[in-house]
């Protein structure tokens, strides 16, 4: 949900300050822009280590196979925990960006563009946070939003295979509860491997105008931002598609979804069936949410009279 909030909002405003040079929204989309940005980066890197706690958890359960599924209050309250801390870790993005204008060498056109410089009317408390926050948000970015999410990843994931390797491996890959932990892990690692490929050039550009920005020029410097806000909407666009993909009881509720809206939901007997079979395979299929293993299905009861 946070991915379709990237695309719906921040990308139509960067093309458009792309093509028009001119700020949609005005300064406000210069606050707002980056602080959904970095509270984007927030969400994936606490959810990913939500994600590796739970596997290992599941790992070291002792009776794992049978460990019941998490209600929903719960799974609500970790979701209500990551977003508003994202969401309070990123407050200083707001405070920090401003919007400015120039005057174009080409052009000689008005043109307006977000810079990082925090507002002189600030109270002076809050003035000297920000300017510590400005002062260490490049390490910030790389310890928190890229160490930390690959390094937790791939510890909860080493250890994981440890514990599962001391079991007897026939039985762990025999059994349909082995295959479902398995097919979780790969899930994972492919949400992490997307994570820190489309995260890594953003930390090596933050890195490099650190240390070099008087010697490049205004145009490099909006390239190399412009080229950081793209593999970030890239990110936002494959990663639902790589999860509805590997999670396959996700993927047809979705399709089923789309299809619903498609076609109308109206009643039908043939769909009726066919829905409750679909529904009764889904149940049955391994999910990437539930660690308890499905039973047989049970006997479908014939409904109605032979008349």
């Amino acid at each position: 949900f946070w991915d379709f909030l990237i695309l719906f909002f921040c990308l139509p405003v960067v093309i458009f300050n792309e093509i028009t040079k001119k700020r949609l929204l005005g300064d406000v989309s210069c606050r707002i822009v980056p602080f959904m940005e970095v509270s984007s980066l927030g969400v994936t890197t606490f959810s990913l280590c939500a994600l590796g706690i739970d596997r290992f958890h599941a790992a070291t359960s002792p009776q794992a196979s049978t460990r019941p599924i998490e209600q929903c209050q719960s799974i609500i309250a970790k979701l209500a925990v990551i977003w508003v801390g994202s969401m309070t870790l990123s407050v200083p993005e707001i405070l920090l960006w401003q919007l400015a204008q120039d005057t174009s060498p080409v052009s000689g056109g008005v043109t307006e563009f977000c810079t990082m410089k925090p507002s002189s009317n600030l109270p002076e408390s809050i003035y000297s946070l920000v300017l510590t926050y400005q002062n260490a948000r490049m390490w910030w970015y790389f310890g928190c939003y890229f160490c930390l999410p690959i390094l937790f990843t791939v510890s909860c994931q080493l250890v994981t295979r440890r514990i599962r390797g001391t079991e007897k491996k026939s039985e762990c890959r025999a059994t349909k509860h082995g295959q479902c932990e398995s097919h979780l892990n790969c899930t994972i690692i492919a949400l992490t491997i997307i994570y820190g490929l489309c995260t890594t050039p953003e930390n090596v550009c933050n890195i490099v105008v650190a240390y070099m920005s008087p010697d490049m020029s205004k145009q490099t410097l909006d390239l190399l931002n412009l080229i950081n806000q793209f593999f970030l909407f890239f990110k936002c666009s494959v990663t639902p598609v790589l999860l509805l993909c590997l999670c396959r009881p996700l993927g047809q509720a979705f399709m089923d979804c789309c299809c619903c809206c498609c076609e109308g939901c109206g009643p039908d007997t043939t769909s009726s069936e066919g829905s409750a079979d679909s529904k009764l395979k889904t149940e049955m299929s391994s999910s990437i949410f539930f660690d308890k293993p499905r039973e047989t299905p049970p006997p479908l009861l014939a409904l109605g009279t032979p008349c």
